[in-house]
């Protein structure tokens, strides 16, 4: 009878599971449907750009397996799984930037980057059939440092890209949203340690490569659920990334342009130039806002660090595309930030009323969720802790 002594994790086993992960995968990322919209688009790029190297790593995996009567199969092996992370970290990279800021990586870059790494993974594959020689050790050594060269650029892209990302999403959201960023920052993380680490791995035993195949095989499937997750929660990230057209951020850069071509013609004619404002029902929506702001302040709505962005401008009576058009254009300041100023000058308040309640509670009390965020909201906008404030008794 097989038992489990008998069980023998060899190389190939290994290969041939990360195979039908890698296949498997990629199938369930093409199957998935993406609504067909300008804003998701993106989306849906990513995702098949995705399964696309799923696929490759696939096939340099099966071509890997054409080769196991090799004596040095194993070291094959390492020199396979080291052109896979290149080219999938290279592909994955683009990937999870493209989602976050659409073409923020010129097409044509990549696809150049694709083709530089392909030549030298063929003339790396290639060299090893060669007799040992100070050429072989050279194109090793010249791929290792194009490797590690395109992983910095790539680290330093996604970061670049990132952070602009976050300062978009904390114009529009609360402060809870960013959140939604952070898991995609911790993905992309994963993927490079994963990618780098083969490295490692090619330094230790022949027989560990193993176990780096099948951690290559868990990565994937944990990559793939996590952006399956990002899927699901698309609508809100698209809103985030979208949020110029849909805040009405298009409006106002085509009566920018008006007035500067109305500008041009003036001084063409030597006329006065006319004044272009908002269209009427945009004013209207703005007056309206105003009034629900006022009542909204009155009634320390701010306070309620619970609510989404969509609850609160329900209870506004507008649209949160309204509501972002109205701070941009006629407050010149976030509503975030403006809502974050107004649970500050209630802190101070409370602080001075309230001597012996704690920090934490008096946070709470003015709508900060997280008593770290409002200590340094507070020492931001104020200039002291609160702890201090209530010392000097709001001197």
């Amino acid at each position: 009878m097989f038992g489990l002594s008998d069980f023998v994790l060899t190389t190939e086993l290994c290969l041939f599971v990360t195979i039908v992960t890698s296949i498997v995968l990629g199938s369930l990322l093409l199957l998935i449907k993406v609504p067909d919209t300008d804003y998701s688009r993106k989306i849906s790029n990513a995702k098949n750009t995705m399964a696309v190297s799923y696929y490759i790593c696939a096939l340099l995996m099966i071509l890997n397996l054409n080769y196991t009567s090799l004596a040095n199969f194993d070291s094959f092996t390492s020199l396979m799984m080291f052109v896979v992370t290149a080219v999938s970290s290279a592909i994955l990279s683009y990937s999870l930037m493209n989602v976050i800021e659409e073409n923020f990586i010129d097409k044509d870059k990549f696809y150049l980057n694709i083709v530089v790494l392909m030549i030298a993974s063929c003339l790396l594959m290639r060299s090893f059939w060669w007799d040992e020689c100070w050429l072989r050790s050279a194109i090793f050594i010249a791929c290792i440092v194009l490797f590690l060269f395109h992983s910095s650029v790539h680290i330093i892209l996604f970061r670049r890209v990132y952070r602009k990302c976050v300062r978009k999403v904390e114009q529009y959201y609360d402060e809870e949203e960013d959140k939604r960023l952070k898991w995609v920052r911790f993905c992309y993380v994963i993927m490079m340690l994963t990618q780098i680490f083969v490295l490692v791995y090619m330094m230790l035993p022949r027989n560990f490569m193993k176990i780096y195949v099948l951690w290559y095989a868990v990565f994937m499937l944990y990559f793939t659920a996590n952006y399956i997750s990002f899927i699901g929660s698309h609508k809100v990230m698209l809103d985030a990334f979208a949020y110029k057209a849909l805040s009405g951020q298009d409006l106002m850069r085509k009566i920018d342009e008006r007035r500067q071509r109305i500008a041009k013609r003036g001084r063409r004619k030597g006329a006065e130039v006319e004044e272009v404002s908002l269209p009427e029902y945009t004013e209207v929506e703005f007056a309206k806002l105003e009034r629900a702001l006022q009542k909204w302040v009155r009634e320390k709505g701010f306070r309620e660090y619970d609510k989404t962005r969509d609850q609160i401008a329900d209870e506004l009576h507008t649209s949160k595309e309204i509501l972002h058009l109205y701070f941009t254009t006629k407050m010149g300041i976030d509503f975030r930030s403006w809502r974050t100023n107004l649970r500050v000058e209630e802190a101070k308040r409370l602080l001075l009323e309230n001597v012996d309640a704690s920090t934490s509670i008096i946070a709470e009390a003015s709508g900060f969720s997280d008593k770290s965020n409002f200590h340094r909201q507070f020492v931001k906008i104020v200039g002291c802790s609160p702890k201090e404030w209530r010392e000097s008794n709001g001197k």
